[in-house]
């Protein structure tokens, strides 16, 4: 897969400022605004959400 600037990769950390982070990509024709994910943290030990970092 090439990385393009269509598809980039973009950081997700956690709201619950626990500092766990994933790693994605996101289109950005479909999504051009910051991306929110509900994921699981580890540390937290529940489902929170997930913002995009910049």
């Amino acid at each position: 897969m090439t990385r393009t600037n269509t598809r980039p990769v973009v950081t997700l950390r956690s709201t619950a400022g626990t500092g766990v982070t994933y790693v994605t990509r996101k289109n950005r024709h479909n999504d051009p605004d910051r991306l929110v994910l509900r994921k699981y943290d580890p540390v937290a030990g529940k489902h929170v959400l997930f913002r995009e970092e910049r």
